[in-house]
């Protein structure tokens, strides 16, 4: 027995923490932090010392899987395949592309091969049917980033290495470790900036275990972030506090702000959102005087009925206090491999971004970045006529508990005639498909971060090679899109099929830099930097993750005159604890792609809604409603990770939070069975009464509810909780994003059955 010591980035969060694997031959014996790891300098979560307890499972799928009615059946990959071939295209065929649609899950955002090609196998489709966890998400900071500095992930981060003062609104990074903010070790990296002096405050309806360790904590009433800040913006504007910083001469559209800001002095916000008149001018004080300072917004500020708005005015806030783009406030990223979501256009001009190119069918929602709202998926599915969805594929989600009128989607997916899925469980999801395609083992796959290095608090770089050798019943997630994609595109379902897609990816991308103008490589032959790339045998994602990190900003451009030296998957495989490539810097106006060339702080879209929702929104006062919010835990993530038992075990997480005045008004004790109703549905779980949480709101975890027949996930279903998506409705949408309204749900509470009985 061989023993030896691997590196590799841990892939389960967006923290990107780096792990240190011992294995006996290909057997993995201990986990721990990496030590040396230029990022995360050894620290490591419960959710990474997991990860052989994953590959272990004995319910994770290993080979394909076929239903026939109602019975599973192990297959090899050709009769998945095969069976694949013999029913979707037919689909197709005789309703159209768009009778296919497709839903992505975000464990996608952390797999290399998920994130080269997704969009080969959506385009090959050619389906506008396209649905994904963003818009239960993210996505109201894609939109509002995309209007104001022209690109998707064109979004600040904090500093927070260099800063001295952070508010953190509707996140809790003790337990999430960071969200679009890529930040491993996040609570140490808070620790030191109260060490060194600083401050940090947590504005959250719940008082989470960030906003314990916080310097200061206010409760806000859920969905009101945006009319807080607004409150901080009136201020700023009022007393002469704004500085621009180093976005001086690069901000259009200021005096729309300056228009809009009377109407929320803090004496009228203050009773809208719970936080006084004092401490919301006190605060906007501080964060134009620190020199180190910034606000961050995280998925509280996002999945709200003002949504983009509260995700646009946090970086509002951010400029009009001179704290955007400047060392110790909020800075962008500049990621080592070239892309073209990411800002970045020399002059700062650009085409921005565009939405509502098409609109969906049924309730004719707009698109998003190329997709529409999951909350319209069901819609689409049920409603006859053409267009119809008749065939899903999903990759690597479950939407039935993360998406809103779970019970309705759960019918909706059992009347397709077809459904394919990427996926290592048969979960609440995935039991609706016909054919289930797994994933291999986490070690045998190649792992860079694409996505995540591009909101990271430090310019760094780090990629994991496989460690250890493909089973005979393992097939790489690169060949199982791709062969799944040439099905789609009728170029049949051989791994050669598979190959030449890849191949085709590898050159489409590599001729269209080759014509860039200004580029270090304009004018090159393509053909001889495909072959450079393909040296050694090397196919699959790291071809083209090569291709971008040479490209990149810290690339050897493929040898050109001034780039000696720099980036490729060579040199990061020869430092297996990544390579540090800095601090953040200044990067406006560059980083840039509206069509002025500045930020457009004011875009016309969300003016709109400002005066037409928010403004006559001040007029609301809570009238004793109870409101529904999530939350989640450090052992958690979403829903994929339930069913091990190490991070599950344990006191029940899945319990109704409740302030002690309003459990008193509903008769409930700590331990009750209580039972919480919406518009749109019921759930009945254990109550556990705590002054932790605001007067007039309850909380319920994300991601839980594994009870539903058919699902084969046996340590899920002993903890299997309540699924709080029951509860969310459908048809509320923040009507910017498309993304769903997942936080202060109107809901009423009674005791059902007293555990004290």
């Amino acid at each position: 027995m061989t023993k030896r010591i691997e590196y590799r980035t841990c892939p389960l969060c967006e923290a990107t923490c780096g792990l240190e694997l011992h294995l006996d031959d290909d057997e993995l014996t201990l986990v721990r932090g990496d030590k040396e790891d230029v990022f995360s300098a050894g620290y490591l979560c419960p959710k990474g010392t997991a990860l052989k307890q994953l590959d272990a499972d004995p319910n994770r799928i290993r080979t394909p899987q076929i239903r026939r009615g109602d019975t599973w059946y192990d297959a090899t990959w050709d009769e998945a395949f095969a069976e694949i071939e013999a029913r979707l295209p037919p689909i197709m065929e005789r309703d159209g592309r768009d009778a296919v649609g497709v839903y992505m899950g975000n464990p996608g955002a952390h797999n290399l091969a998920n994130l080269v090609y997704n969009r080969v196998l959506n385009q090959s489709l050619g389906t506008k049917n396209l649905f994904s966890a963003s818009t239960v998400d993210q996505m109201p900071k894609q939109v509002s980033s995309g209007l104001m500095f022209g690109a998707a992930l064109t979004v600040p981060v904090a500093d927070i290495d260099r800063m001295d003062y952070l508010v953190i609104m509707g996140a809790n990074p003790y337990a999430s470790n960071g969200s679009l903010m890529t930040a491993p070790d996040f609570p140490g990296r808070l620790e030191r900036l109260q060490a060194r002096g600083g401050t940090v405050v947590v504005i959250d309806p719940r008082r989470s275990q960030s906003a314990e360790k916080a310097d200061e904590h206010l409760f806000i009433r859920p969905g009101t972030d945006a009319h807080f800040l607004f409150g901080v913006v009136n201020v700023l504007l009022a007393e002469g506090l704004v500085s621009l910083g180093n976005c001086e001469g690069l901000v259009d559209g200021l005096e729309e702000i300056e228009r809009l800001a009377p109407s929320f002095p803090p004496e009228v916000v203050a009773p809208v959102c719970g936080i006084d008149a004092d401490t919301i001018r006190s605060m906007a004080r501080k964060l134009a005087s620190t020199d180190r300072a910034g606000i961050y917004g995280r998925i509280g500020t996002c999945t709200q009925e003002f949504g983009t708005v509260a995700s646009w005015l946090v970086d509002v806030v951010n400029i009009l206090a001179g704290n955007l783009d400047r060392e110790g406030g909020m800075m962008f990223t500049l990621p080592a491999t070239a892309s073209a979501s990411i800002g970045g256009g020399g002059d700062g001009k650009g085409r921005g971004v565009r939405f509502g190119r098409r609109h969906s069918r049924v309730k004719q929602l707009p698109e998003f970045f190329g997709e529409y709202p999951v909350a319209t998926l069901a819609d689409e599915i049920e409603t006859p006529g053409a267009g119809q969805i008749k065939a899903l594929v999903t990759v690597a989600g479950n939407p039935v508990l993360s998406t809103p009128d779970s019970d309705r989607l759960d019918a909706a997916f059992a009347s397709l005639e077809f459904m394919v899925s990427i996926d290592i469980y048969r979960n609440e999801t995935t039991k609706h498909a016909d054919v289930i395609l797994p994933a291999p083992r986490v070690l045998t796959k190649g792992h860079y971060d694409l996505a995540l290095y591009a909101l990271a608090v430090r310019n760094v770089a780090n990629y994991s090679p496989p460690i250890i050798e493909l089973r005979g019943d393992e097939q790489p997630e690169w060949e199982t899109m791709l062969r799944l994609a040439a099905i789609v595109a009728g170029q049949g379902s051989s791994p050669e099929a598979a190959a030449a897609l890849d191949d085709f990816a590898l050159v489409s991308v590599v001729q269209k830099a080759v014509t860039r103008s200004g580029s270090p490589i304009e004018g090159r032959d393509a053909g001889e930097l495909v072959d450079e790339l393909s040296k050694n045998g090397r196919r699959g994602p790291e071809r083209v993750v090569d291709f971008m990190l040479r490209t990149g900003a810290y690339g050897d451009q493929f040898g050109a005159p001034g780039y000696e030296g720099g980036l490729s998957l060579a040199v990061l495989e020869a430092n297996p604890h990544g390579v540090d490539l800095g601090a953040l810097k200044p990067r406006l106006p560059e980083v840039l792609k509206t069509p002025s060339g500045k930020i457009e702080i004011a875009p016309e879209a969300i003016v709109a809604d400002v005066e037409s929702r928010l403004i006559p929104s001040l007029d609301r006062r809570a009238n004793g409603e109870l409101v529904l919010v999530g939350r989640r835990d450090l052992r958690s993530n979403n829903s994929w990770m339930h069913n091990i038992e190490i991070l599950v075990k344990g006191k029940p997480r899945c319990t109704l939070q409740i302030h002690p005045d309003d459990a008193i008004r509903a008769g409930i004790a700590d331990g009750d069975l209580a039972r919480v109703r919406s518009r749109v549905g019921m759930v009945e779980l254990a109550a556990e009464v705590t002054d932790g949480i605001m007067s007039g709101v309850v909380s319920i975890p994300h991601g839980w509810g594994h009870d539903m027949k058919g699902v084969d996930m046996e340590v899920a279903e002993r903890y299997s909780g309540v699924n709080s998506n029951i509860l969310t409705d459908g048809e509320l949408m923040d009507p910017l994003s498309g993304n769903s309204v997942l936080n202060g749900i109107p809901v009423t509470v009674e005791a059902l059955v007293s555990a004290h009985a």
